[in-house]
């Protein structure tokens, strides 16, 4: 697999580069978020390794210009005790965090966690149909082609905002909590915490809410979690 390393410190790209190398993956390197852009627009990664504090153009621009354009799984580096990066970095559409400073072994861990999450993806289950949410509104999930779309309207999500939805959506009325949704999206090997779930479900009722007419398909039952509710 091909990751990219994103980070304006020689050294800690070199420690990565060399560890991850011994583990078989592909690593390209960026010293800077413009290198970085640019790299993205003409090859193709499993992985982005991202730091937030870069000179010129910073990690939160870069996770935003990717997840205008990619669903690739981002692991975005904080600084030590920076609470506000981290969730910053998670409701821009980052999939997981690492602190500075890390060692090598716990991000490899980070990142094959993160690819075996995605790899756990709902369209790679036996459960392949489309489903449609509601008569008087359509909204339509494609586990083949992970899409959605509302009123005829294509929404682009992230690889954990369509496994939320698809998730839900395949239990109907039926309430989630954010424990279970971690455990069934993210995975039992996920290192976050619950506001993660309520980050990404924010995140993705704001994208559906963009369409004009998109019914409220996602309802918080407090003190509970969510679900997902069929428009009849």
């Amino acid at each position: 697999m091909k990751i990219l390393v994103v980070d304006d410190e020689d050294k800690i790209r070199n420690i990565v580069r060399m560890y991850f190398t011994k583990e078989g993956f592909g690593i390209e390197e960026a010293a800077n978020g413009k290198q970085a852009l640019e790299k993205i627009k003409t090859e193709k990664f499993d992985l982005i390794i991202l730091d937030i504090m870069m000179p010129d153009i910073d990690g939160w621009t870069v996770c935003r210009e990717v997840r205008a354009r990619s669903s690739v799984p981002i692991i975005m580096l904080t600084a030590k005790g920076e609470e506000v990066d981290r969730i910053v970095g998670l409701e821009m559409g980052a999939d997981d965090y690492v602190v500075k400073p890390f060692s090598p072994r716990e991000l490899l861990a980070r990142v094959k966690a993160v690819l075996r999450r995605t790899a756990r993806s709902p369209v790679n289950g036996e459960n392949k149909e489309n489903i449609n949410a509601g008569t008087k509104v359509s909204v339509e999930i494609n586990p083949e082609t992970r899409s959605v779309t509302v009123c005829g309207q294509p929404v682009s999500l992230t690889v954990k905002e369509f496994d939320l939805i698809y998730h839900m959506s395949r239990h109907p009325g039926r309430a989630h909590t954010r424990d279970e949704l971690l455990q069934e999206v993210w995975g039992f090997d996920y290192y976050g915490d619950t506001r993660t779930v309520d980050t990404h479900i924010n995140r993705l009722r704001d994208k559906l809410n963009k369409v004009p007419g998109s019914p409220d398909i996602i309802r918080t039952i407090w003190g509970v979690g969510y679900k997902f509710e069929v428009v009849e």
